[in-house]
This record gives C-alpha cells, sequence and structure tokens, in this order.
C-alpha cells in the first residue's frame, strides 16, 4: 500500500526543501508543484512578481493530472510526496487537492496531508532569497505578505492531517515529525 503525503503551505515555506529530507525516510518519489508548473511558466516573459495570466493554471492542472494518471498506471505501490501552494477558501487549490485525493484513492494509497505553517516575518525572508527567482518560484515580498494577512492555508479536513508550525523548526525535524505521523497513521490502519 503506498502513500501519498501531501505537503501544503505558502510559498517560501519550505515545502521542498522538507520533501527532500522526507523522501529519504519513507522511500518516496517528489512531485513538487514546480516540477508541474514550470514547463508552463516558462513559456512566459514574467518576472515573479506580476500577475500571471488568466486561465494559465488551467494548462498545469492538465499536467498534473497526466502525472497523476502515470504514477496510477506504472507506479500505484510507491510512496509519493507532493508539494501544494494551497490557499484556503480558493477553488483552483481544493481543484489540486481533489485530483492528488483522486489519484491516491484509485491507488488505494494512505493519504496523509500536512499543513505546513510560518509566521509572515519569517516567510518574507524565505522568499526573498536569491535562488529562488531561477526556479520560477515567487520572490514578492509585499505579495507574501499580503498573502499571510489576508489568507490561511488551505485546510483539506481530512482525518490523516497534521498540523506544523515550521517558523523556527529545522527541515529535518519537520520531516521527522511527519515521519513519525504516518507511522502512526499506518498503525492505525493496521489494527
Amino acid at each position: 500500500m503506498g502513500v501519498r503525503i501531501v505537503l501544503i503551505g505558502f510559498p517560501g515555506v519550505g515545502k521542498l526543501t522538507v520533501a527532500k529530507e522526507l523522501s529519504a525516510m519513507v522511500s518516496a518519489k517528489i512531485v513538487d508543484n514546480h516540477w508541474i508548473n514550470n514547463p508552463i511558466l516558462r513559456l512566459l516573459d514574467e518576472d515573479g512578481t506580476a500577475s500571471l495570466p488568466k486561465g494559465i493554471w488551467e494548462f498545469t492542472g492538465r499536467i498534473r493530472q497526466t502525472v497523476l494518471d502515470a504514477i496510477t498506471a506504472y507506479a500505484p505501490s510507491a510512496n509519493f510526496i507532493f508539494t501544494h501552494a494551497g490557499l484556503e477558501g480558493d477553488e483552483r487549490s481544493l481543484r489540486t487537492f481533489q485530483q492528488i485525493v483522486s489519484a491516491a484513492e484509485a491507488c488505494d494509497a494512505v493519504l496523509v496531508p500536512v499543513r505546513l505553517l510560518c509566521d509572515e516575518e519569517e516567510l518574507a525572508r524565505r522568499v526573498s532569497s536569491p535562488g529562488r527567482r531561477e526556479r520560477l518560484k515567487s520572490t514578492d515580498v509585499a505579495a507574501s505578505r499580503d498573502r499571510s494577512r489576508r489568507a490561511g492555508v488551505f485546510d483539506p479536513r481530512h482525518p490523516n492531517t497534521l498540523v506544523l508550525d515550521v517558523t523556527s523548526v529545522p527541515p529535518e525535524k519537520t520531516a521527522t515529525a511527519i515521519r513519525d505521523h504516518i507511522l502512526k497513521v499506518l498503525g492505525d490502519l493496521s489494527a
């Protein structure tokens, strides 16, 4: 039985960094949201701060679905870690999560959503790090602050959800907490 871990958090929270730490602990492959988004985003002449064209996310949704279909067909029992920059109350965030849920159900995989929370100042500091721009990640500090003030991190309302504040927690400690939670969830299922 495979496990599908979904790391949910605002840009800059450290989803990919945590995923890399966690992947070795639970023998999982990473499907980063930017690996899905960047083939489309690289087609645009954007600077990381301008609004993206209307409808652009429909194309990335198709790419995500193709990746999920391939996982279902060729690696149904493998473990995967997905990253998702989901916003509470956002229809696109819900659709993205539902795509992952449906694929997990098709594989009889255990779903473990993890909400990664971080305070506004630390997020702004992380978003401004130089390496983010070359990976087409948001570097807009003002947008990061605004998002922190007006929105919440997507809440999947799933019984296996773990919520962690990673403001001052190193990635390896966060990954260990997630691994321990996964083991508990799996233990509860087999009991």
